[in-house]
């Protein structure tokens, strides 16, 4: 009987912590991960370009790409240009380490993700979001092959940046409903294990008595945003991490884009809305705590929307992802009832 019975893709190296930008050298001395000196950087020309000196003291014979956008014509131009490397190392935001984790992946290349923030959950998933056509569409791609993110770096970035991580981590608490909901409605099988590992992601953030100010508080929060692209690894889908308060996001960005706002500060209330609307009423609570806490959005008003466009947001979200089963598909409301229950949890605000 073998006692290995799963196996799933996972960064052979995480390194979390104050520093980690200066040990880059030891993940690229790692024959597994950069076979020889071959290596691309692809970096932001925002925070990403700001450590470009620090980089190449590490890894003097390496070629820099840099990469302006997240668009998928841009990662496809940069993955066109990889054929002469051995490795890639992605420093940047989501937009940047998503264009390069794409571009590595279509040109079958293990990938290096330096995170300068700590705004998503895509660090260390195997989806890449990248914009064509005026919107954003999900790619399956490679998991990175390491993981780094350095504290200090993080910690010196917007503040909003981190809020909007901690937004995108406690939104897992309704994706794993959601997902739980489809398969008592439908019998959509649950993956188990990746459910535990979102869950368990929201719910240290969510009881985490610190603020972003505290190191440990931010650990948590960084090492929360790596679980959950873990998570997405092991079900093999999004599921784990994206539910009602996902579509609600996409749906803002594709009903109103001049009213986007940080995918994590959107999610955040798309997940509060989402678990009113689910009628748990203590969840509902500790949610709109820990949010208001951290200083994140929990009002359609906060996000710069009217109530009337909320719900005119919510009421897109299901086609967004037409495949996918939430509690909006669930409720199924009519657009009098969905205005009254989105008014209903302004008042109840």
């Amino acid at each position: 009987m073998s006692l290995l019975n799963r196996t799933f893709p996972a960064p052979l190296h995480v390194d979390i912590s104050a520093g980690a930008l200066n040990r880059l050298h030891d993940v690229i001395s790692d024959p597994r991960i950069a076979p020889d000196s071959r290596v691309a950087v692809i970096i932001s020309t925002g925070s990403g370009l700001a450590f470009r000196t620090q980089i190449e003291k590490q890894i003097p014979h390496a070629d820099f790409y840099k990469l302006s956008d997240g668009s998928l014509q841009s990662a496809k131009d940069i993955a066109a240009s990889l054929t002469k490397y051995s490795s890639v190392v992605g420093v940047g935001g989501g937009r940047v380490l998503d264009a390069a984790k794409y571009a590595a992946s279509q040109a079958n290349l293990p990938m290096i993700a330096v995170a300068t923030n700590l705004a998503h959950d895509g660090i260390a998933s195997p989806v890449s979001i990248l914009e064509h056509d005026g919107t954003r569409s999900s790619h399956g791609v490679s998991v990175p092959a390491a993981v780094l993110i350095d504290l200090d770096v993080v910690r010196s970035g917007p503040v909003r940046f981190l809020r909007a991580g901690i937004g995108d981590v406690l939104s897992n608490l309704n994706a794993v409903a959601d997902w739980e909901l489809a398969r008592e409605v439908n019998g959509e099988e649950v993956d188990g294990l990746a459910a535990s590992m979102s869950r368990t992601a929201a719910t240290s953030l969510l009881n985490h008595p610190g603020t972003i100010e505290d190191p440990g508080f931010l650990t948590t929060l960084a090492e929360g945003l790596v679980l959950s692209g873990l998570a997405m690894a092991v079900a093999g889908t999004s599921r784990p991490c994206s539910g009602a308060c996902h579509e609600i996001s996409h749906a803002i960005d594709m009903v109103l884009p001049e009213k986007s706002a940080p995918h994590g500060e959107q999610v955040a209330v798309g997940a509060l809305f989402a678990t009113y609307l689910r009628g748990a009423n203590a969840e509902f609570n500790q949610l709109h705590d820990a949010l208001f806490r951290h200083g994140l959005p929990t009002s359609p008003k906060d996000l710069g929307l009217s109530t009337e466009q909320f719900a005119q947001a919510v009421a897109f979200a299901p086609q967004t992802r037409p495949d996918r089963f939430t509690i909006l598909e669930h409720k199924n409301l009519d657009e009098a009832e969905l205005m009254r229950v989105v008014s209903d949890f302004v008042a109840a605000l």
